[in-house]
């Protein structure tokens, strides 16, 4: 194995902890605190009615959660970093319709109801964790389940 290969493999590890964790602390801190709360973030986007932000915030939590254990132990790791990027995707465009419609978001709900910072710097921070994700998907690493289950 050349120098190369290695540190591109040593990144897209890297990148799928960073982001894996990432999702899982996101999805553990809002699945623990009452939906309530992550619903009314939601609902301060002004996309989803009362009823639909609830459901919004009782299934997103679970999904950040799981989608964030499986890239982080490397399960389907392409197709979760895709998934994942997708939901990155999704974020952005909600808080860029809220930043150019000036929206008073005091909370963006990432990380549940705690304080955020705001709204342009979560923008920029979903676009380093965007990129991540692309490493993640782009350098598959010997370090994971998927390359475990490929052996065999």
């Amino acid at each position: 194995m050349n120098e190369k290969t290695g540190t591109k493999e040593i990144i897209g590890l890297l990148a799928r902890l960073a982001v894996g964790g990432l999702f899982v602390y996101s999805g553990a801190i809002k699945a623990l605190a009452p939906a309530e709360e992550f619903a009314y973030a939601i609902e301060s986007y002004r996309v989803l009615n009362a009823q639909l932000s609830l459901y919004a915030a009782y299934v997103t939590p679970w999904v950040e959660l799981w989608a964030g254990m499986l890239l982080a132990a490397g399960v389907f790791t392409r197709a979760n970093a895709l998934f994942i990027g997708a939901m990155l995707v999704f974020f952005e465009l909600l808080l860029g319709q809220a930043w150019l419609r000036g929206l008073p978001i005091t909370s963006c709900g990432c990380f549940g109801s705690s304080g955020s910072n705001s709204i342009a710097a979560e923008f920029a921070q979903n676009l380093v964790f965007l990129a991540l994700t692309w490493a993640a998907w782009k350098f598959p690493s010997r370090w994971s389940a998927d390359a475990v289950v490929e052996a065999k």
